[in-house]
């Protein structure tokens, strides 16, 4: 019991010192999953000052939110030469997703373009669905899989999850440049064998990066994932990054840029029901 209400204090003290009202201290990592010492308690510590930085409570109780912005993919490190405006609508319970890219064309030539949503994603805890004016298909399987590995893996999910696991490790690693910032190197291992390195920015603590391997069930190789962030921005009390950077065994695959972000919509439940169609009009 003593060593219980050492570590509470500690929390609480961390929460204060980082002008965070002593209510929300109960919503970190740490206090949630009891005291720990070493490089286990310098890890967990990290994680409470990556939460604090990224908003505190504002940030662990976002309902949902609207990213607006564009995104470019690669291949081989070569850009594809579009670079396609979206909208993406998120719900974190029960989780949800719905993704419209948006083309810009005139279908009278000399004429303005307008904005299409032609098409849209629509990802559920049953799978992904692709959605235009005219239905609904299921997406491959293949991309059903590699959107859930992400997913499982997403900050959101290892911090309101798997931190509150019991039998999870977590481990400080020491630091490391990013993008020529120094960076705390923070392991997170949960009693399945599944695991992420996050590295936090040492000045401002929030993440820079996260990374996770997994193997090939095909070639049986090992692959790494990692998921870059940057060009921070307070919105609504969330430090939230408008740069996003997805890498793939080193090589770059996707680059999103954010250009507007709106937290806790109340966003309507059918946005996210697969069966859903697009409407077929422009803006």
């Amino acid at each position: 019991m003593k060593d219980f209400k050492n570590g509470w204090l500690a929390v609480v003290m961390l929460a204060l010192l980082s002008g965070v009202a002593r209510g929300q201290a109960s919503a970190l990592p740490s206090a949630q999953a009891g005291p720990e010492s070493g490089e286990a308690g310098h890890g967990r510590k990290l994680l409470d000052q990556m939460v604090v930085a990224l908003g505190g409570e504002a940030w662990l109780n976002r309902q949902d939110w609207i990213f607006y912005g564009r995104s470019a993919s690669f291949y081989k490190g070569q850009p594809h030469e579009e670079v396609p405006q979206f909208e993406e609508y998120y719900r974190a319970r029960p989780f949800a997703e719905r993704v419209v890219a948006i083309s810009h064309f005139s279908t009278i030539p000399g004429m303005p373009g307008k904005d299409h949503r032609d098409i849209a994603e629509v990802w559920t805890p049953e799978g992904g669905f692709e959605v235009t004016y005219k239905g609904t298909r299921p997406l491959p399987a293949k991309d059903v899989t590699e959107y859930q590995r992400r997913q499982r893996h997403s900050l959101e999910v290892v911090v309101n999850d798997w931190l509150k696991q019991p039998g999870v490790l977590v481990s400080y690693e020491g630091t490391n440049m990013v993008e020529r910032r120094l960076a705390e190197q923070v392991s997170v291992l949960t009693a399945g064998n599944d695991a992420v390195t996050l590295e936090l920015d040492e000045a401002s603590h929030l993440p820079l990066s996260l990374s996770y391997q997994w193997r090939d069930p095909l070639y049986k190789d090992l692959n790494t994932d990692v998921e870059q962030f940057d060009d921070y921005h307070p919105v609504q009390g969330v430090m939230t990054p408008f740069s996003f950077t997805r890498l793939h065994n080193s090589d770059m695959v996707q680059q999103r840029f954010l250009t507007k972000v709106v937290y806790n919509a109340k966003l309507a439940p059918d946005l996210f029901d697969p069966e859903r169609k697009l409407e077929k009009k422009t803006k």
